[in-house]
């Protein structure tokens, strides 16, 4: 029987290229090279995902990703001095900004203050030095088949390379901030490490402002035993982003995490979190806001490999004119973690009749002394509150404005740091503004 080569698409083939091209400048050689190709072949052997692979049935790659941009060129003065205004969405928070501009770090716009008890790196740096932190991490914090996972292991070029050592309590939130500076189109692979050692606790802000260009964009995420991380991700895009969290949490862990995407042209965020130790609590959360044909995809794959821990994940959408909403989220409880207690929800706000929310949140339980539930609604503003508030003199729009913000007000109370939960609120404010009432 003859074989049966598919055929690429335009942007499989341009990926392919691009790989073949930049091999031989990529950082890193020895295992680092061998791990590159191990993924390329990973991806060359399935393709871009489609709609008949279970995980992307809502966000079809192989048909949006017409074409591949050409991969980003190091940043010049103009690029850098684009970037000003970027990360202005926490001015004023007080946060030690790290800040990469097309996917490249720039140390001169960073603040890279010594700090007892914290590592700051660069992710091609340490590559390209075989240094042992990466080698020990990268690549193996969460073991998943996701092809742009591998696309991006492929390509990694540059991103923060953290270490947060044992018992050190990190009073500023870290800031990444990831800026496209260029106006033209490119195509941006970046991978980031953090290490945050036993007992230690930080807040992390991974920030990505990619303005045109494509982005694939991963964290590897370790947190330690009797560690405390807080974890928010900030997305705006007016093109192609596709970002995944791989994040391992030790024993006695608390780990939060918060995803805020507004003006989300083409975004998927996915996370792979594996609880590696009992007693562990974690929030999992997030708030879209979207309008004209945006399409965000959120997709979560918790895996409580340990009992006695505790996991809520939350989130909710905002949907306008004919945006689409995806959320997928699949929680598995294997079989001796015992006493799990995991819920997870997800809600939608639809403002027309036009927009659309898939939602599909999914249990696994192989284990048979948990506490595990799953939901999801989707509706629009309730009239009788709406009605409510117009009688006591409120205009309409200013109505429905209060019912949104309340609607997303119960997750986004729930970020820990005051200041970043206020200017997340703003921003979502700031959404509300523009909005065509």
């Amino acid at each position: 029987m003859a074989d049966v080569t598919p055929i690429k698409t335009p942007a499989e083939q341009a990926l392919a290229n691009a790989y073949t091209g930049a091999r031989d400048r990529l950082p890193g050689k020895g295992a680092v090279a061998a791990l590159r190709e191990d993924a390329f072949r990973a991806f060359e052997a399935r393709g871009l995902p489609h709609r008949r692979v279970e995980e992307w049935k809502y966000t079809d790659l192989r048909t949006l990703m017409r074409d591949l941009y050409p991969l980003a060129a190091p940043p010049d003065a103009a690029a850098k001095a684009r970037t000003k205004e970027a990360g202005n969405v926490l001015a004023g928070v007080g946060c030690r900004r790290l800040v990469f501009v097309a996917g490249v770090f720039v140390p001169e716009l960073s603040d890279l203050a010594a700090e007892a008890g914290v590592s700051i790196g660069s992710m091609a740096e340490a590559l390209a030095k075989g240094d042992a932190l990466v080698a020990a991490h990268v690549g193996k914090t969460f073991a998943t088949d996701d092809v742009a996972v591998a696309l991006n292991t492929a390509l990694m070029g540059d991103g923060a390379v953290i270490r947060i050592a044992s018992g050190t309590q990190v009073a500023r939130p870290i800031h990444l901030i990831f800026a496209a500076g260029s106006d033209r189109p490119s195509a941006i692979f970046m991978r980031s490490l953090i290490v945050v050692e036993k007992g230690a606790r930080v807040t992390i802000v991974d920030d990505h402002d990619s303005g045109g260009s494509q982005e694939n964009a991963a964290l590897e995420l370790v947190v330690g035993d009797e560690a405390e991380v807080d974890y928010v991700k900030l997305t705006r895009t007016n093109a192609l982003h596709v970002a995944s969290l791989m994040a391992t949490v030790g024993a006695r862990a608390r780990f939060n995490s918060f995803a805020f995407t507004r003006d989300g042209k083409l975004v998927r965020n996915q996370n792979f979190i594996r609880f590696a130790g009992e007693h562990t609590e974690s929030g999992i959360r997030g708030v879209s806001l979207l309008r004209g044909d945006d399409h965000v995809d959120t997709t979560l794959l918790i895996d409580h490999a340990k009992g006695h821990c505790v996991s809520r994940e939350q989130f909710r959408t905002v949907l306008d004119d004919e945006s689409h909403g995806v959320f997928q989220g699949k929680i598995v409880v294997e079989p001796h973690a015992q006493k799990t207690d995991a819920k997870m929800m997800t809600r939608s706000l639809l403002l027309t009749d036009r927009a659309e929310a898939d939602n599909k949140p999914e249990l696994e339980i192989f284990a048979d002394d948990v506490v595990c539930g799953h939901g999801a609604t989707a509706g629009a503003l309730d009239p009788g509150l709406k009605f409510y508030l117009m009688s006591r003199g409120i205009s309409e729009p200013e109505a429905e404005a209060l019912l949104i913000q309340a609607f997303i007000g119960e997750t986004v109370e729930e970020i820990a740091h005051e200041g970043i939960r206020t200017a997340v609120m703003n921003a979502a404010i700031e959404w509300l503004g523009r909005r065509e009432w």
